[in-house]
């Protein structure tokens, strides 16, 4: 069966109740082997793999940078060695030694954590202004140079850290000045390039890079640093990001519209699929309405709790690794990196099975996410928790630690991508806001951490797992209680207003 012309899958449903979600049928969908939307998928997968592995970067090679054998500047706290040693591992956490040349400088755990968190103070300037852009405008020139930028300025990291820790730290909140666009644009152009039934799987196979690149920075890191010294970590990943972003601008179109290698066949299946709502929203926008839409709220609030145990572990995981566990830096990089594999496959399956469920119509959108979202939120409170009961077994706090970051994976398919469906015209503004309030532990996450842990002790550490876990269930519950996969009334276009007006009257009529 083939779209009608002028048919949308978004189309509102006749009966305006708020129990009633529009029905997304069965349509005839072009091959996605090779075709332009997944080949679009595909090139924002290896772009969120170099967003994160020029973000991720500093966690591990922070390990390196640090001289642990200086005095303590404090002189008042020393380090508590509650766990032994893993098992066939020499103690060699103490002190990385560098190439000859390379420097290390004297930061305590507190300075480490804010030059941690200092990307974040960036990254939160410009989700809004960029998404809102990128709505207009498209994606394509906003995510291109979002990473362009970070990538120059990772090349000048080892120079801002020569110069002192106040420079890095303006360095980093500089990128992430240039990264905060990116997801935004990432939303804005799956506005308009993705098939309503197709949403959940090219939106988690293009996030799923995050997870990817998180997986390969802390996979190579540690060995980079080990083998060239921590500065070639900056000038490899940097360089990457420029390649990538050479490659993103001769192939990548805003618009199926104006592609120059799709098939009539899988353009004319993609503009028809999104209708009205794959247009951009013009400069204005129902400011009064998204602010009193509970069903935003939730999304906002719940993204803000899912983020803070993502950042959390993101940022400090190579540390606990190291001064708690005792890990070498290799076997380092290599267990801190096994959960954002986990994650990045979780991520795409959970995509999948969702979009499998809402085409089956076993479950309407409004359920599909919240399961994804209840999935993706508790069950990884449940393995923190347990980390902390687990003492110092290596085994299993390695286990725990991989299994929680994997079943996060699954808010992918839930909260994470709910702006589109509640209203996909608004999705890059909307996830703007979202991620803004979703960077805000990105930011405070590091600190606290730093606060927590400044004695070194695993009671510390126990502190930072238990504050995660709970923020995890809390957003969990808000979002089962005020979550909806209904496109919203403030988000219709007039063509769908007036066409859900004559459906109305026609069902009057009758």
């Amino acid at each position: 069966m083939a779209l009608p012309s002028g048919y949308s899958i978004n189309s509102a449903a006749a009966n305006d109740s708020k129990n009633t979600e529009p029905l997304i049928g069965s349509v005839e969908v072009p091959p996605r082997c090779c075709s332009a939307r997944f080949n679009l998928a595909s090139m924002i997968f290896l772009g969120f793999t170099m967003v994160y592995v020029l973000r991720v970067n500093l966690s591990v090679a922070i390990v390196a940078m640090v001289n642990n054998t200086a005095p303590d500047p404090a002189g008042n706290h020393s380090v508590i060695d509650i766990c032994p040693l893993p098992s066939g591992h020499k103690n060699t956490s103490d002190n990385f030694q560098q190439p000859a040349g390379v420097p290390q400088y004297n930061w305590d755990s507190k300075t480490q954590g804010w030059l941690l968190g200092a990307f974040f103070f960036g990254y939160l300037c410009t989700q809004i202004p960029g998404g809102y852009l990128a709505g207009q405008y498209g994606g394509k020139i906003f995510l291109g140079l979002g990473v362009l930028c970070t990538a120059v300025l990772t090349l000048l990291t080892p120079l801002a850290a020569k110069w002192g820790s106040y420079w890095l730290f303006a360095l980093r909140v500089l990128e992430g000045f240039g990264e905060g666009v990116t997801y935004p644009a990432m939303m804005a152009l799956w506005t308009r390039w993705a098939p309503p039934l197709e949403r959940s799987r090219l939106t988690t196979l293009s996030a799923s890079g995050g997870n990817f690149g998180a997986f390969v920075a802390l996979l190579l890191t540690g060995y980079i640093c080990q083998m060239l010294g921590w500065p070639a970590v900056f000038y490899i990943c940097g360089s990457a990001g420029c390649l990538w972003a050479v490659f993103w601008f001769i192939f990548v179109s805003d618009d199926p519209r104006t592609h120059r290698r799709i098939s009539e066949e899988e353009r004319d299946y993609i503009i028809n699929s999104i209708g009205p709502q794959g247009t951009g929203h013009g400069w204005s926008l129902p400011f009064l309405s998204m602010v009193l839409s509970i069903h935003l709220w939730a999304i906002f609030i719940t993204q803000m709790c899912s983020t803070w145990a993502f950042y959390t572990l993101l940022t400090s995981l190579p540390t606990y690794m190291n001064v708690i566990l005792h890990f070498d830096l290799q076997t380092n990089g290599f267990l801190s990196s096994l959960p954002y594999l986990g994650s990045g496959l979780s991520v795409w399956l959970s995509g999948v099975a969702a979009d499998a469920l809402i085409e089956r119509r076993v479950f309407s959108v409004t359920v599909v996410r919240k399961i994804f979202t209840l999935v993706g939120l508790l069950m990884p409170s449940v393995f923190l928790v347990a980390v902390i009961y687990a003492g110092c077994n290596h085994i299993l706090i390695v286990t725990f630690l991989t299994l929680s970051l994997t079943l996060g994976g699954c808010n992918t398919a839930g909260v994470f991508i709910n702006q589109i469906d509640i209203a996909p015209r608004y999705a890059g503004f909307l996830f703007g806001i979202t991620n803004t309030f979703g960077s805000i532990p990105g930011a405070v996450a590091p600190i606290v951490t730093g606060y927590f842990t400044e004695d070194h002790t695993l009671a510390g550490w126990a502190k930072v797992f238990w504050v995660a876990a709970g923020i995890n269930a809390g957003g969990a519950v808000i979002y089962t209680l005020f979550g909806s996969g209904r496109v919203q009334p403030w988000a219709l276009t007039e063509e769908e207003r007036a066409e859900a007006e004559r459906n109305r009257n026609r069902s009057i009529s009758h």
